[in-house]
């Protein structure tokens, strides 16, 4: 299946598409992105309208997979995809809702279907998905708490420091050891976990690929 796959770095794609892989039971191919300016939630946001017409109309891509980090924003859960659910402040919601209304106006592909699509929503990082066989602290629920309380169980920079070594790598070292743990998270049948340990962010992944 060919995938086209966009998030805030390259690091976090190339985890992202280890995972969706996991996920089909397959690899899965690239497709190519036209140029970015910039990365972040917010350029991620407003870039994927563009993305997912230059992609339908431009390319062969079956699939498309947009990952975002939460941070302390709302967190997504089961609720928002139910009917009259979808809550604004969420960043999985307004992205799924910007893919969905883009997809509305779209010219049908001749002798295709619509691109499938599926977003992730990583609580508060992707490096928190990495961690989760290794910190069992890290999880959604712990978030959720700690940001109600105002007392967050643990920080952005905690989790790199956990996962790379240091609060400030390298790219290179990011994408080396966020596909070693995506892998990692595949062969050992982790994928199972990190969707009970994430439900609203990964979960939500899963629930659309595996209906794809």
């Amino acid at each position: 299946m060919k995938v086209a796959i966009l998030s805030e770095s390259p690091a976090d794609e190339a985890a992202l598409r280890v995972l969706a892989g996991g996920l089909l039971g397959q690899e899965t191919e690239p497709v190519a992105l036209p140029p970015l300016r910039t990365r972040g939630w917010m350029s991620v946001l407003q870039t994927t309208p563009h993305v997912l017409k230059y992609l339908h109309y431009q390319s062969d891509a079956d699939a498309f997979v947009v990952g975002l980090d939460s941070d302390e924003t709302v967190l997504h859960s089961e609720g928002h995809e139910k009917l009259g659910g979808l809550d604004p402040n969420c960043r999985l919601c307004q992205l799924q809702t910007s893919i969905d209304q883009t997809q509305r106006q779209l010219r049908s592909r001749k002798g295709r279907g619509p691109i499938k699509t599926a977003v992730a929503l990583a609580v508060p990082a992707i490096e928190a998905w990495g961690l989760v066989a290794k910190d069992h602290r890290v999880n959604e629920t712990a978030w959720l708490l700690g940001c109600q309380s105002g007392r967050l169980p643990y920080t952005k920079n905690e989790l790199k420091k956990q996962l790379y070594g240091t609060d400030r790598p390298s790219l290179d070292l990011q994408q080396q050891c966020l596909v070693r743990a995506a892998q990692e998270i595949v062969t050992n049948g982790w994928l199972g976990r990190l969707e009970q340990q994430f439900r609203g962010g990964f979960g939500a992944l899963a629930r659309r690929i595996q209906g794809w």
